[in-house]
């Protein structure tokens, strides 16, 4: 892949060692890039310090990232021991912590006052308004969300959701960076409370949830279904794309003509509910723990090796 101009950063700094950030930092040490992390959690940070070389070197034997870029960036990769130490000469500035609004906002107000005037500054939030968290700041051009999927090393996909006075060019910025990552940008045109992906996923998820609450299902069919089902097709083709190719020639059209009937009495019976009580927590929480005890490791591993060849297959017969 050749590089934009201007789409290599000096250096990232990654605010926040959970997961979210110790992914971003996999991902950027993945591209051989000096990587800077920062946590006030000192337990999240060892965590960090262990985890990240790991999973950047886990994207190597997935076929994700080269053994020397690697060595190359883990050799650039420091644990700060302050937030100005970390931010110091980045241009990428990562926030990552828990998703908090105010301290997402405290932090926000933070990294601002150090950051180098030129860096831009990106938000990991799953859902948060951008005008919430970039409202108290006087430098919100140089600001947005850039909501990953979790792993952010393996998934490629980033929602991009500007504040309504980003530059312009803070985004061509976090294109072009992401892009050299090997991510894949999608930019709303204007913020919805979830974003695009949380909306879809909680709208599915509820309807998951419901099937394993009303007996309907067991926990581990349910997820046969959903990845070995739609999530195996939407991954080749993405929803409206899947329904327009399902009636053959006549495409979305004769689909509607057909099903669309069917489709509005599903929704009908679909769950509406907007609140899991104390006792249906501790219902689901129960059935998914007694499905995967004890398998934690090896099932997050298989993920990664599926997830890895996913990409593989759909990067060798690219639709676009």
């Amino acid at each position: 892949m050749t590089a934009e101009p201007g789409s290599i950063p000096g250096k990232v700094a990654v605010i926040g060692a959970g997961a979210i950030g110790g992914g971003w930092a996999a991902l950027c040490i993945s591209a051989g890039w000096p990587v800077s992390i920062f946590d006030t959690n000192a337990r999240a940070v060892e965590d960090a310090v262990e985890g990240i070389p790991r999973r950047a070197r886990a994207l190597i034997a997935l076929g994700r990232a080269t053994a020397g870029i690697v060595e190359r960036g883990l050799l650039e990769f420091q644990q700060a021991k302050s937030l100005l130490q970390a931010v110091r000469g980045a241009d990428w500035v990562i926030e990552a912590i828990h998703e908090d609004l105010g301290a997402k906002q405290r932090l926000l107000e933070s990294i601002e006052q150090v950051a180098g005037p030129e860096a831009i500054v990106t938000s990991s939030s799953s859902g948060l308004a951008p005008s919430d968290l970039f409202g108290r700041l006087l430098q919100r051009p140089r600001c947005l969300v850039a909501h990953p999927l979790n792993p952010p090393e393996l998934l490629p996909l980033v929602e991009l959701v500007p504040n309504s006075e980003t530059d312009p060019q803070t985004i061509d910025r976090a294109k072009a960076y992401l892009r050299a990552l090997g991510r894949m940008p999608i930019v709303l045109h204007h913020a919805v409370p979830g974003y695009v992906v949380g909306r879809i996923a909680a709208a599915v998820w509820r309807e998951c949830i419901d099937l394993v609450l009303s007996g309907a299902i067991d926990v581990s069919d349910l997820d046969r279904a959903v990845s070995l089902g739609p999530a195996l097709g939407w991954a080749a083709a993405g929803p409206h794309l899947t329904y327009h190719l399902g009636a053959g020639p006549g495409g979305v059209h004769i689909f509607l003509q057909h099903l669309l009937t069917s489709f509005e009495r599903w929704w009908g019976d679909l769950a509406s509910w907007d609140r899991l009580d104390p006792a249906q927590q501790r219902t689901l929480i129960a059935a998914i723990e007694k499905a995967y005890e004890g398998k934690i490791v090896m099932l997050r591993d298989a993920r990664d090796r599926r997830l890895g060849a996913i990409l593989k297959a759909l990067e060798q017969a690219r639709l676009t």
